[in-house]
């Protein structure tokens, strides 16, 4: 096998097992709590506010991004000229994430390590989808309906200012992503639209 495959192998399998590591979850544990009794159940960022308070989910929220930015900025470091290798890379990481080897293939839903993925592959972008997240979460307090909103705007902004000079594998990769991060919040779909899902901001301790 050629040195350049081998190298795109083992940064898929790093990246994997760097997206499997349960930092909400080690970070509850160090507090004396298990998150997944908490709330929803999820190591997320969201979850782990509900559980530790603010201060603990961003802290949860930059880990997990990094988890995502980190070995997608390796990739284009490593395999320059190569974007679809780049984009498994990132597709590795945030499906580490969602399926982690460390908790049986459970996992998180994949929005804080998407952002850092996103981030990894345009900044512009990324940022732009954070600033959609976070509107969106300003004027509702749902997470999950500014976790949606955010995911899908890579793709949307991508196709609608022509791809923002990003390579072809780059944008296939957001859809994907934003396929996988819609089928895990099934359940918050429904109740967005049974109107009960619930608004975090009554949950988070200070």
């Amino acid at each position: 096998m050629k040195p350049e495959v081998w190298r795109a192998v083992w940064l898929c399998a790093g990246a994997y097992v760097l997206g499997s590591f349960p930092t909400g979850l080690l970070v509850g544990k160090a507090a004396g709590i298990d998150v997944r009794t908490v709330g929803s159940g999820n190591i997320g960022a969201t979850n782990v506010a509900r559980a530790l308070g603010k201060k603990w989910a961003v802290f949860v929220l930059v880990c997990d991004a990094l988890k995502g930015f980190l070995p997608v900025a390796a990739a284009k470091a490593l395999c320059p000229g190569r974007p679809a290798v780049v984009a498994l890379v990132g597709l590795a990481t945030i499906v580490g994430h969602m399926f982690t080897i460390f908790l049986r293939g459970r996992g998180g839903k994949g929005v804080a390590t998407s952002l850092g993925v996103s981030l990894g592959l345009s900044a512009p972008i990324g940022l732009a989808c954070l600033g959609i997240y976070l509107l969106t979460y300003a004027v509702t307090r749902l997470s999950s309906l500014g976790s949606l909103l955010g995911i899908w705007s890579f793709p949307v902004i991508a196709t609608i200012h022509g791809g923002m000079a990003l390579p072809l594998p780059y944008r296939a990769l957001s859809v994907v992503v934003a396929l996988l991060v819609t089928l895990r919040h099934r359940a918050n779909i429904g109740r967005l639209l049974r109107r009960e899902e619930s608004r975090i901001e009554a949950k988070i301790k200070e």
